[in-house]
């Protein structure tokens, strides 16, 4: 086993002991939170390596200059079908879509990192009408300037939003969510370390977060953390946002990013997290099976949880998705 499918294992099994932690709600507090950078990150910056694994290092993750461009396209396909079938159950019948494009440049001091990732998947159940289980847009471009070896005076700025209206189902009347509502534009300032292709650690602590609801009911309502009757809602504070991609084997391919903000203005305490982890297993050309996470805290987002129609409690959000389908990869 070569240095770095053995930091890819540990990494994994780090992810996977933190998904656990925050699965039970109860062990999670306000200082859990960079809890977990700290544990994430730390895994790439506290380790020491012998002269051997530098050495693999520069060689694996020697980065030329000029452009790099690639993507993915991804789609899959599930459908279940009963006739007179004595155990029970429903038919049913989804699909989902994944975009992942890429351009990055580096010339001399100069290193430009851009990216898009956009989702979207249906389900029908029985008779039921079609709802949506995906949908995401995630545009992020980030320019830096050697200061030293693996550091670099770095400015980002990253766009999420949605495609579609999301709906509370069964109840289909009243939208939830839409395009730009909510849409998250955060622009920052500060050091990048980057040293190869593989690892990323952007450290701002001059950070704009604008939350828009482009909508005015939900706008009313003061959805996503914004006041009521306003549509949008402006941030300043602390920004930290990792990346971690490697190929484990020819045909494995892991990925993980984790954002991490705290309002200096309003409960700096309360860091908002966005973490999401991405595994590919391609079996043949063209057969990909897929795992994906998507993990989200903001203490402004509230939930019902009183059934009484007003927002009460932050809680931790968390999507997994699994799927088998054709994926072609440039």
């Amino acid at each position: 086993m070569d240095y770095y499918s053995f930091r890819t294992n540990i990494l994994l099994e780090k992810l996977f002991i933190i998904v656990l932690i925050f699965q039970n709600q109860n062990l999670m507090n306000k200082t859990l939170l960079l809890i977990v950078f700290v544990f994430l990150s730390g895994h790439f910056l506290v380790a020491q390596t012998t002269e051997a694994e530098e050495s693999l290092r520069e060689v694996v993750e020697e980065v030329p200059d000029g452009w790099q461009t690639g993507g993915l396209f991804a789609v899959g396909f599930n459908q279940v079908s009963l006739t007179n079938w004595a155990a029970g159950g429903q038919g049913s019948i989804s699909g989902s879509g994944l975009v992942n494009l890429f351009a990055n440049y580096r010339k001399e001091s100069l290193v430009w990192n851009s990216s898009l990732d956009l989702g979207y998947g249906l389900i029908k159940q029985g008779d039921a009408d079609l709802i949506k289980a995906d949908d995401k847009v995630d545009l992020f471009s980030k320019v830096g300037m050697n200061a030293s070896k693996d550091w670099y005076y770095s400015g980002l700025v990253n766009f999420k939003t949605q495609m579609t209206s999301g709906y509370d189902y069964p109840n289909t009347d009243d939208e939830i969510s839409k395009f730009l509502a909510p849409g998250y534009l955060l622009a920052a300032l500060g050091m990048d370390y980057q040293p190869g292709r593989s690892f990323s650690l952007f450290l701002a602590p001059l950070t704009a977060k604008i939350t828009i609801v482009n909508d005015q009911r939900l706008a009313d309502m003061g959805a996503f953390g914004v006041d009521p009757g306003e549509k949008s809602r402006s941030e300043f504070g602390g920004y930290i946002r990792a990346i971690y991609k490697r190929d484990i084997s020819e045909n494995i391919a892991f990925q993980t990013k984790a954002d991490f903000f705290s309002n200096y203005l309003n409960n700096p305490q309360e860091v908002d997290v966005n973490w999401e982890t991405l595994l590919l297993m391609k079996v043949g050309r063209y057969l990909t099976v897929s795992f994906a996470t998507h993990l989200i805290y903001d203490a402004d987002i509230l939930f019902d949880t009183n059934d009484d129609g007003v927002g009460d409690s932050s809680k931790v959000q968390l999507k997994q998705l699994l799927g088998v389908g054709l994926s072609y990869s440039f």
